[in-house]
């Protein structure tokens, strides 16, 4: 009961983390068929192409060495061993020349099946012993699983149609060599191989669509069985991402701690430059202290609002100037001081604010302008 609980529990499709965890386990999708498919492709492309050739001169070989063993010459004792060794030795470099590329066709069709799904991993999870893995009562489980039961039951299928397919091509080829009037011992080769590419053939394609059902069916299984809780998926956004109440409990302390930095440092500035509303840059220039004017606090939006309030409050003059206002904000970082080629720009402006601050009646630079603020 609690495993079918569990189970629909699991609502939520696996997340991109959940799956790569999985596969750096070892746990992909994998499926037997394709690489039986590759070997059966293999075994049918050399009958159909390799076979003729290869079993002419492996014949050859066989052919020659019996007709040699008539005059071969053997020693006894160890000089007899060594001339036997000659001759064995002699025998299989031929066959093995004959047979390696047979050899290495079918190795490379089945590490293809393998590759051509996609879900490829080496893992040493996979390979650690486990004590589940030698347990009698869960290699029951194992042995007598759902899965289990269609993998046996597909099996089971397989065996029967590739014996009917032999039955019914070799039957054929049996009917031919009966009927054939002139029929040699030597055209039964060919007839045999007929009926056997024929199977391979039809075994083929049986297993093509064997494959292609297999993989799919395993893939989806695979990401059934790495569904998620929705617990699952909060416990792992809050270790990824971080606890949501604590980046919360983070973010505000930031604001706080911004908040307190604008009110210590706003009231130190000679001038507020701003888009008006969207950009405020605060200037501080002091003779004696400041080799150019320095940059104290700067923000946009709701920041920007919260130092025009500390300049009101400070009585700071707030002076309008859109373009260099959001060069300012783009160009200068808090506490540095302003780039020399704006230096012209910032001590038009703070020359105004000073000869207001001396009753002085100055026009204000060339595209700027004094905002009176309550």
């Amino acid at each position: 009961m609690s495993n079918q609980e569990d189970r629909s529990s699991k609502s939520e499709e696996p997340t991109e983390k959940k799956l790569t965890d999985a596969r750096k386990k070892g746990d992909v999708p994998s499926s037997r068929e394709p690489s039986n498919l590759m070997g059966v492709l293999s075994l049918c492309m050399i009958t159909v192409f390799m076979a003729p050739s290869v079993f002419t001169s492996l014949a050859e070989v066989l052919g020659n060495t019996m007709a040699a063993a008539s005059s071969l010459e053997v020693g006894a004792g160890r000089t007899g061993m060594r001339d036997l060794g000659i001759v064995v030795n002699g025998m299989l470099a031929s066959t093995g020349k004959l047979l390696t590329p047979i050899a290495i066709l079918m190795v490379m069709a089945a590490l293809f099946g393998v590759i051509v799904q996609g879900e490829t991993v080496v893992s040493v999870e996979r390979i650690k012993p486990k004590i589940s893995k030698i347990s009698l009562i869960g290699g029951f489980k194992r042995l007598f699983s759902a899965d289990a039961m269609v993998e046996f039951a597909k099996n089971m299928a397989k065996v029967v149609f590739i014996v009917g397919f032999a039955f019914w091509f070799g039957r054929d080829a049996v009917v031919n060599i009966w009927q054939s009037a002139d029929f040699v011992p030597e055209a039964f080769m060919q007839y045999g191989r007929e009926a056997a590419t024929y199977t391979l053939v039809a075994t083929t394609a049986l297993l093509a669509f064997t494959a292609t059902t297999d993989v799919i069916w395993k893939r989806s299984q695979w990401l059934k069985k790495q569904r998620m809780s929705l617990r699952e998926v909060r416990d792992e956004f809050k270790d990824s991402e971080g606890d949501p109440i604590i980046k919360a409990k983070r973010a505000s302390i930031q604001r706080q701690r911004a908040r307190q930095r604008l009110t210590t440092a706003v009231p130190t500035a000679s001038v507020i430059v701003t888009n008006p509303t969207h950009y405020a840059v605060a200037l501080r220039y002091e003779m004696g202290r400041d080799a150019g004017p320095v940059c104290v606090a700067k923000g946009t939006d709701k920041i920007a609002a919260q130092i025009r309030k500390l300049a009101r409050e400070a009585d700071i003059p707030i002076v309008e100037s859109r373009a260099l206002a959001r060069t300012l904000h783009a160009t200068v970082e808090v506490d540095e001081m302003v780039p020399t080629e704006h230096w012209r720009a910032v001590a038009e402006i703070i020359s105004y604010v000073i000869g207001l601050k001396r009753d002085l009646n100055l026009k204000p630079p060339a595209g700027a302008r004094l905002r009176l603020e309550d």
